[in-house]
This record gives structure tokens, sequence and C-alpha cells, in this order.
């Protein structure tokens, strides 16, 4: 669990509680500490183009809350829900995708347990994608 806790940078992670064996962190103010490992949408370039499509499927968001205010057809209202779906799973998929591609392959590469709790996080998050 990353939790905010008030303050201001820098962070240190501060374990706190284990789900599945997992150790969680929690960031507390204190010590200055470097990250050891840079999230993959930032070392690739990409977290400007996340925050572009996030906030188009915010105004997406909105349009939807617009068309049920106004009453408009049911299969209109739908459509559009599907296509803001869509949108979301596209994020997800990206973010899946980066983080396959550098944080896990990085894990892996360290090998020993990060390895196994990078590959159970991935194989937890495509489980949940594949149930939404």
């Amino acid at each position: 669990m990353v939790r905010d806790t008030g303050g201001g940078y820098p962070w240190s992670h501060v374990p706190t509680q284990s789900l599945e064996g997992i150790a969680m962190t929690e960031i507390q103010p204190g010590a200055e500490q470097q990250p050891a490992h840079q999230h993959s949408y930032i070392a690739n370039n990409t977290k400007d183009d996340y925050l572009k499509r996030l906030r188009r499927i915010e105004g997406q968001a909105r349009g939807l809350q617009r068309m049920v205010e106004e009453e408009q057809y049911c299969i209109d209202i739908l459509t559009q829900v599907s296509a803001m779906t869509k949108a979301l799973q596209s994020v997800a998929l990206g973010l899946l995708d980066e983080h396959m591609a550098h944080c896990v392959v990085d894990a892996a590469r360290e090998g020993g347990h990060e390895a196994e709790i990078k590959l159970k996080e991935a194989s937890d998050a495509i489980a949940r994608l594949v149930r939404s």
C-alpha cells in the first residue's frame, strides 16, 4: 500500500503490511531516497500521452452525464459508454504493455524475490483486466 502521509518530498518507503505474502510499502516523509525504479510510462516518455487520453475520457464521462441529464435515447448513451470503456481499456493495455516490457523485464533480469513479485503483480493485473 502506498499512502501519502502528508508533508513534502523526499519520501521514504517504510514496510507496512502484506497482501498474500507481497510486501507493501507506506510512503513516509523523511530521509532522501531516490526511487530504485522509474515507472515505465515515465521512462518511455508517454506520461503526457496518457494524461491527454485520460482527459479525453474524462470529457466523455461528462458528456455521458449530460446525455442522461438531457434524457437522451438509451442506445445512444450505451454507444458512448462502450466507446468510453474501449478508451479506458486501451489506456490499461498500454500501461500493462509498458509495465511488462520495462518493469517486469528489469525485475526478471535481476531475478530473485523481486522478479516473483513483479510477475505476480502483472498476472493479477491481467486477470483484473480480463474480468472487467
